[in-house]
Formats: C-alpha cells, structure tokens, sequence
C-alpha cells in the first residue's frame, strides 16, 4: 500500500511565494486523494502493491488493461507530488543556484542558468490547461518538456530532476488566473541543491 508522505517543511515554510493555505490543500487534499485512489485501484493486485510508484510508471503495459488509466492518471499524481515537494524549499534555504557540477552541463544546453530559467518558464506558461513543465535527463542530455494531467516522465523513459506543476490547484488561492506571477514566484524556492543532487544520483556511477 502507498502512504502519503509528509512534506519536509512546514506548511507555511514557502511563504510569501507560496501560502500556508495552498501548501495545505494541495498536500493534505489534493495529494492525498491520489494516493487513496491509487490504492483503490491496485486492490487485490499485490504483485504490483509491492512495486515501487515509480516501476510501475515506467512499466504501464504491465498493469492489467482495464486498471492502466487509473494507475497512470492516479499513479503518476502520487510520484509527481512526491517528487514536487523535494524539489522546493524555504526561500533563504534552497534558492542558491546549482554549483558547477549541474551549471556546467545546463549552460552547456541551454547556454545559462538564467536561459534555463526563462524556457521553463515558457514551457510552464504554453502548457493548455493542467500539467506540469519538467527539467529532465534523457538518455545523458538535459532537456526541458511539459506533461498533460499527472503524466510522468517515468512513463516515457526519463529521468526528473526539477518539476513544476501548472495545475490551478497549485496556486488559485494565492495567485488566482495569474500563472505567471505564481511561476515567477516558484523559483524563488526551487532548491537547487537537491536539483543538482538528483542529476548526480542519475548520472554518477553507483556501486552495486
């Protein structure tokens, strides 16, 4: 059975880019639901209960046909919101940049770290309707995508390392239609550190 993880800082440690109320809802209602609703739908389906998310995300053609939809859609909301909060921390926390060990690929790609910045943001804004923009590793190039509803970039064989979810559940209370004042906003906590720690993880050899 999956379990609601807690968020790893208060609810109003974000403040004053992202309010306590929002923080509230979005974890204790919004990600709770998806995962009451993922393990609805993998009732009686024990060899898939003792998977973790994110091997079921990246192996859906396993999950029984009539099931798949409600594992992607639900499946993916639990491993997005999981993942969403690691990427985020208190202002004067986490909003250093990254150091060179992530700076030198990103402005291998995409020229700065300022540029990066500016394409998330676009991708983020060009989304139509809920979603998220990602910066992921695929195969060993960094590249910025966007996803409809909770897909994941597990699904299609890539990697995570940074999220930020354009759903209005994200940031109506505080910020209303202005998608924009909430994005510029969100990099005022995005903590570079565990950005840079999830490209490590991914990139550097591990022992066996």
């Amino acid at each position: 059975m999956f379990t609601l993880p807690d968020l790893p800082y208060s609810y109003d440690s974000l403040e004053p880019y992202i309010d306590s109320q929002t923080m509230k809802l979005h974890h204790d209602k919004h990600h709770a639901a998806y995962t009451d609703n993922l393990n609805k739908a993998l009732e009686g389906q024990d060899q898939l209960l003792n998977l973790k998310i994110e091997e079921i995300l990246s192996n859906l053609n396993k999950v029984p046909e009539p099931l798949r939809q409600k594992v992607r859609n639900h499946g993916g909301g639990y491993a997005n919101h999981n993942f969403f909060w690691t990427v985020m921390a208190p202002p004067n926390d986490g909003g250093k940049d990254p150091t060179v060990r992530l700076l030198t690929p990103i402005n291998s790609t995409f020229g700065s770290l300022q540029t990066l910045k500016e394409k998330i943001t676009a991708t983020a804004m060009g989304h139509f309707g809920s979603g998220w923009a990602w910066l992921v590793l695929d195969k060993d190039k960094l590249e910025i995508i966007d996803t409809a509803n909770q897909d994941s970039p597990i699904s299609e064989g890539k990697i995570p390392l940074l999220a930020l979810d354009v759903w209005e559940h994200a940031y109506y209370i505080k910020y209303q239609n202005r998608r924009a004042d909430y994005i510029n906003a969100w990099w005022n906590v995005v903590d570079w550190r565990q950005v840079e720690m999830n490209f490590l993880n991914a990139t550097l050899p591990h022992n066996s």
